[in-house]
């Protein structure tokens, strides 16, 4: 039999909602599990309602939940909580990023499913985890930030803290959970059985802390992590120089330090004690930032700093905004940005797929469903007749949007 993708066979219900959970569930459709959306009725998925927008079609609900179905039931109500345990009978993984303890209001939690189906892996996303004096609170990409100490580190010395303009938690957090399954789903597959998996977005921002949490503590207190603008608190010279149009991140450690320095003709530097070491590079950086970025401005353009630097093995790179990162050549080349065809939206440009597999080099050909699309569908699966569907339907329990002629 031919697979599809490493995950071909998988079988996956998925009760996530914004980001960090169908990040997760987006990467196990795109490596081939089959995955089933549930999405609470009546107006599902929240994101369903977020720009980009065209003709009510969300561009954000088409990123995070292509190759997904989507079946669209009111959990509240015991009939809609009797098909969830029905179709968790057959599944292989359960994926949820709901508040602790909403799971089990609904009857629907790890002890029940798992009691129906033993060998399930369940995975629970959530910003501060299933225990915890944080744990009843829900919580936001910007929320765990803030109590993970990451905000804290980015902004001016002596101004505001600032956020990052983009989903680095809830992405991250939807990496590491699939990374969890994966390896879950293994551990079971040598006899391991079926587990519960708590994955936080708390844990995974905290776990991006490279320096700052073993320097603290390592030196007793003297290295004190702290945000510094554009350039880094405990090394130097790295941080963001300006040149003469962009700003250019500019990185010089170990043997790169004194590449620098021949590029910029500040060889004497070498000898100089304020830069012996880099506690006193960092002591003195406003020294390094000024003539770093006074040969910038020597230079003929940004283009040409790049390519000077570069060619003396410099770590280099321009500040790219976000149409420029979409219109790079390298992003394009490997399909980091992706133009899909959606059946209703038309072609758009998303994020690509960062996993890449040399037995399966081609994404797979997905689409994202209408709400509650594969209602019918799913449910006769589970033996459910026409007209018990209808009934279904008509009580409240199921909910859909009408799936246009053309997309059908």
């Amino acid at each position: 039999m031919t697979r599809k993708h490493v995950l071909d066979g998988v079988r996956v219900l998925d009760f996530t909602h914004v980001l960090a959970g169908p990040t997760c569930t987006r990467l196990m459709a795109e490596t081939g599990a089959d995955v089933i959306k549930v999405e609470a009725a009546p107006m599902g998925d929240m994101v369903r309602l977020m720009p980009a927008l065209k003709d009510g079609r969300s561009g954000y609900y088409i990123q995070q939940n292509r190759g997904k179905q989507s079946i669209c039931l009111n959990l509240r109500d015991p009939r809609a909580q009797e098909v969830i345990h029905k179709l968790v009978r057959d599944v292989d993984v359960v994926v949820e990023n709901f508040t602790p303890g909403v799971m089990k209001r609904l009857n629907i939690d790890y002890a029940t499913l798992s009691a129906i189906n033993p060998k399930l892996i369940m995975c629970s996303i959530s910003a501060f985890g299933q225990t915890g004096p944080l744990s009843d609170r829900p919580g936001f990409d910007y929320i765990a930030q803030a109590y993970a100490g990451v905000i804290d580190m980015i902004g001016e010395e002596n101004g505001s803290p600032y956020f990052p303009g983009l989903g680095m938690g809830d992405v991250s957090t939807g990496a590491h959970a699939y990374g969890a399954i994966t390896a879950a789903l293994f551990h079971r597959e040598k006899g391991g059985g079926g587990q519960h998996l708590d994955i936080t977005l708390l844990d995974c921002l905290f776990h991006c802390h490279e320096i700052n949490v073993q320097g603290y503590d390592g030196s007793n207190g003297q290295l004190v992590p702290h945000r510094s603008g554009a350039h880094h608190f405990a090394v130097a010279p790295l941080g963001m120089f300006k040149g003469k149009d962009k700003w250019l991140v500019i990185i010089a450690i170990g043997a790169q330090w004194e590449n620098l320095l021949k590029v910029i003709g500040c060889e004497n530097f070498k000898t100089d004690p304020r830069f012996a070491d880099n506690a006193g590079r960092v002591k003195h950086k406003q020294v390094l930032i000024d003539a770093i970025e006074a040969w910038l401005r020597s230079t003929p353009s940004d283009e040409e700093a790049v390519r000077i630097l570069e060619e003396n093995h410099v770590p280099v790179a321009p500040v790219l905004s976000v149409p420029e990162a979409m219109a790079h050549p390298h992003h394009n080349e490997r399909q980091t940005v992706r133009t899909i065809t959606d059946r209703a939206f038309g072609k758009l440009k998303i994020p690509g797929v960062p996993l890449r597999f040399s037995a399966y080099p081609e994404f797979l050909d997905l689409q994202a469903a209408f709400l509650g699309e594969h209602n019918a569908e799913v449910l006769k699966g589970l033996g459910y007749a026409d007209s018990d569907i209808a009934a279904l339907a008509a009580g409240g329990v199921l909910a859909s949007e009408p799936v246009p002629a053309a997309s059908a």
